[in-house]
């Protein structure tokens, strides 16, 4: 397997990526036909033999019911609450609702909240989870390659307001994650190509082998949907390596883990300008996002123009987007208001934006030196 990973094989043929944080420690399981055995792998963790299961409307029709019966045969005693599919659900209203109905459903602190979905359910049902009678624990079962990669590990969850993207929430971690790929063959090849942008991410940040890897073996990964699982359980648990050996050093984001957002105070933009709706998948947002991450690095001095090129031409080769939408739901798409909206970004401090940059391939870094003026030439020359 490509670059430096904590994994180990299980019995079950699956793959065991630890995240060790003391007494918040916790495995993710990576392979085939783990909803079958929901029941045993979760067995170990819980309190009490009771969860509330929260999914939505996509995936309940598909994978609530498995779930259930795993639970179900192993002596558990499962409710639920199923949510509408969409970004649009991850707001107040909607938290409110998800918590009348556990504390409905008599929920304890010893009631296990399971998140099955994809990112929106992973941060809304976590989120829940953080504040139901002040913290209970959840576990994550990732049904998208974005969330199995990325938002199931780390313990971010959280809703979005007015004002911008996930700016409420917490650091919440689960007590098990488990990333069945089997659930990948059920993806549009659209959304399956959103998620790897998080895959190339890994990469991109801090390991230029992986990223060598991924530019040989993408392509027919991604041609050939979840039925290359060999190649899409290398990518993910080398993905969800990396993010683990980074959530160790810097759990709550005060330094190094902020490298995780590589693309993305672009990618939040672009989402914002075109109104976090299907014109524009996150995972899509934040391909561009990485795309004009190098481009400004090429342009500040910092990085090798050919690396910025190679980024561009990878997302390219897969399918993804590496320029930004002309235009949205306001109109045309500008500079000026891409920037107002990474002025709402969380990573802010003293005024001034974090960027994450890159001095090659495999090499980022945090920057707040980057001028108002030179990052709008960079987006002005992008949208032109």
């Amino acid at each position: 397997m490509p670059g430096a990973m904590t994994a180990t094989p299980s019995q079950d043929t699956s793959t065991i990526v630890a995240v060790p944080l003391g007494a918040r420690a916790y495995d993710i399981h990576v392979g085939r036909g783990l909803i079958a055995r929901a029941g045993a792998l979760m067995a170990p963790v819980l309190s009490q033999k009771r969860v509330f299961i929260v999914t939505d409307s996509n995936v309940a029709p598909l994978y609530l019911a498995a779930v259930t019966q795993s639970l179900t045969q192993a002596g558990i005693h499962v409710d639920h609450a199923v949510v509408p599919a969409g970004e649009s659900s991850k707001d107040f209203a909607h938290l409110a609702r998800l918590l009348d109905a556990m504390l409905a459903a008599k929920c304890e602190r010893g009631t296990m909240i399971v998140a099955l979905g994809g990112g929106v359910i992973g941060d809304l049902a976590g989120f829940a989870a953080s504040v139901l009678l002040r913290g209970v624990d959840f576990i994550q079962i990732p049904t998208t390659l974005l969330s199995q990669v990325d938002s199931s590990v780390g313990g971010k969850t959280g809703i979005n307001t007015s004002a911008g993207k996930n700016l409420v929430g917490s650091f919440h971690q689960p007590r098990l994650v488990l990333a069945d790929t089997d659930v990948l063959a059920t993806l549009p090849m659209r959304e399956l190509r959103a998620g790897y942008a998080e895959v190339a991410k890994y990469g991109l940040l801090g390991d230029a082998v992986f990223w060598a890897w991924l530019e040989a073996n993408a392509p027919t990964m991604l041609t050939a949907g979840a039925s290359h699982h060999d190649l899409l359980r290398v990518a993910i648990v080398t993905s969800c390596a990396a993010k683990a050996k980074i959530v160790v050093a810097d759990e709550k984001e005060s330094g190094v883990r902020a490298l995780l957002n590589l693309g993305h105070t672009f990618g939040h933009a672009l989402e914002a300008e075109m109104g976090y709706g299907e014109d524009l998948l996150h995972g899509e947002g934040v391909a561009i996002g990485m795309v004009l991450a190098f481009d400004l690095s090429a342009r500040l001095g910092l990085c090798p123009p050919a690396d910025a090129a190679r980024v561009r031409a990878h997302m390219q080769a897969v399918g993804l987007p590496a320029v930004p939408p002309r235009s949205g739901p306001r109109g045309p798409v500008t500079a000026a208001a891409l920037i107002a909206h990474m002025s709402h970004d969380k990573k802010m401090k003293d005024g001034a934006v974090t960027f994450v940059l890159a001095r090659r391939i495999g090499e980022a870094f945090l920057s707040r030196d980057v001028s108002t003026a030179a990052l709008e030439d960079m987006l002005t020359a992008a949208l032109a």
